[in-house]
């Protein structure tokens, strides 16, 4: 890579990331492949277009469920290919209008968040139907907790001004690696899609507690800076 396309990959950096503090896993990874796509994406896919393709891909997941469930499930390999794309709408239908510098902050902040709600929604629901009573209640569990997260998100951005979608190491991308990683090990030992759906159920509830009781803490200094003022 010579002088110049370093200068352009570095103001496209700058670009795709303004507003957004990432402290997930495979943040080096994913930021590599955006800055990449959105170099590449054609001009007449828009955002709008892009959280659509997001949902899309959401809904490919509870197909896959859905199939796996009542048909083979072969097919929940199917939620692999649902995730990517889910991934690929998710992660670009913002950042692409930063980099076309046409960004609209407050629209795109309430689309994305509503989007991403009724992504999980079903997703929770396609593991309700392929999982057989009580199990069915981890599914519920999963949405609920996942929520959790979101408000999480909305209140620290709130609080501290900086919006940032990342629970410590753990942001949506690895989170859809690892329900992928369990669809996979599902095939290959049948059930262990109840004992994954526990553990990735308690790792989110864990998590959630130590960002709740973080953010108490960023709430009650501003409320002793504010007192101060």
């Amino acid at each position: 890579m010579n002088k110049v396309e370093v200068a352009i990959n570095n103001e496209v950096v700058k670009a795709i990331t303004k507003g957004r503090e990432r402290t997930n896993i495979l943040r080096t990874v994913e930021q590599k492949s955006i800055v990449y796509l959105v170099q590449r994406i054609p001009s007449w896919l828009s955002s709008n277009m892009l959280t659509a393709i997001g949902l899309f891909g959401n809904l490919i997941v509870f197909l896959s469920f859905l199939l796996g469930a009542y048909v083979n499930n072969y097919f929940l390999l199917l939620n692999v290919f649902g995730f990517i794309i889910s991934w690929f709408g998710d992660s670009l239908d913002g950042r692409i209008a930063f980099y076309r510098k046409i960004p609209r902050k407050w629209y795109g902040f309430t689309l994305d968040l509503t989007v991403d709600w009724i992504g999980t929604i079903f997703i929770g629901l396609g593991f309700m139907i392929y999982v057989s009573s009580p199990w069915t209640l981890i599914g519920y569990a999963f949405i609920v907790l996942y929520g959790w997260a979101m408000i999480t998100a909305i209140l620290r951005y709130k609080i501290t001004g900086k919006y940032s979608i990342d629970s410590g190491l753990l942001g949506p991308t690895e989170v859809r690696v690892i329900i992928s990683s369990i669809m996979i090990l599902e095939l290959l030992v049948n059930g262990s899609i109840v004992y994954c759906g526990v553990l990735v159920s308690l790792v989110l509830l864990i998590t959630n507690i130590i960002d709740f009781r973080k953010l108490l803490v960023l709430a009650d200094d501003r409320d002793t800076l504010e007192r101060q003022n």
